[in-house]
C-alpha cells in the first residue's frame, strides 16, 4: 500500500536491531485517517471471507483492529496480556513472545467471546518473527473458530515471521513489506506488491 510505504519512509525512524520506529502515526500516536485507509485495503483483500470477527492483540493492533472492524461492521475482541479482576469464567491462553519489548506473556481471550462460529480475521501493526501470530491463530483453533484471513499493517520481509505463517497455508496479507532498512543510513526498501 503506497500511502502507508510512503508513511513510513516520511515520518518513520530505523534504529538498531532492526526496529522501525512508527509511533508518531501507527502505535502512539495514531492517524485515523490513515487507519480507516488500511481498513479498507484489508477489507478489499478479505471481502469474500465472510468475516463476522476481528481479533488483535493488546496493546498497538487495538486501535487499527477497531477501524478494521467498523469496515466490516463486526466486533472487535483483543488478547489481553494480563488478567484483571473483570475478566471471569473461562478463558483460551497462549503465550506470545514480543520481538519489540523481548519478553513473553500469557495473552488471554474469554470464551464468551470466540466459539466454533466464528470466522476470524486477525489483525496486528506488526509481524516480525510472528510469535504473536502464532498465539492468536492457536487461540482461534481451541475455540473452534476459523482464521479466514491475517492482516498485518507492517513486516518486516527479511524476517522470518511472514514466511512462517504463509508456509503454514494462512492468507496473509500485508500492507508493507519491508525488505532491508539501515539504521545508519536510514533506508528502507520496500517489496514490490501487486495492486
Amino acid at each position: 500500500m503506497k500511502l502507508l510505504e510512503e508513511r513510513i519512509k516520511k515520518d518513520g525512524v530505523i534504529k538498531e536491531g532492526n526496529v522501525v520506529k512508527v509511533d508518531s502515526f501507527l502505535n502512539h500516536q495514531m492517524d485515523v485517517q490513515l487507519f480507516l485507509e488500511m481498513a479498507k485495503e484489508f477489507k478489499s483483500k478479505f471481502a469474500s471471507h465472510n468475516i463476522n470477527k476481528i481479533l488483535t492483540i493488546e496493546s498497538s493492533g487495538i486501535g487499527i483492529a477497531a477501524i478494521v472492524a467498523l469496515e466490516f461492521g463486526v466486533p472487535v475482541v483483543f488478547a489481553k496480556k494480563s488478567k484483571s479482576i473483570n475478566i471471569d469464567g473461562d478463558m483460551y491462553t497462549a503465550e506470545v513472545e514480543s520481538f519489540t519489548h523481548k519478553c513473553k506473556n500469557q495473552v488471554i481471550v474469554s470464551k464468551k467471546f470466540l466459539g466454533p462460529e466464528d470466522r476470524v480475521l486477525i489483525i496486528d501493526d506488526f509481524l516480525a518473527n510472528g510469535c504473536a501470530l502464532q498465539g492468536l491463530i492457536s487461540i482461534v483453533n481451541e475455540s473452534g473458530a476459523s482464521v479466514e484471513g491475517i492482516g498485518i499493517a507492517i513486516e518486516k520481509g527479511f524476517q522470518s515471521g511472514g514466511r512462517a505463517i504463509r508456509n503454514l497455508g494462512f492468507h496473509l496479507e500485508s500492507l508493507a513489506i519491508i525488505d532491508s532498512m539501515d539504521a545508519a543510513t536510514q533506508s528502507i526498501e520496500f517489496r514490490a506488491q501487486e495492486s
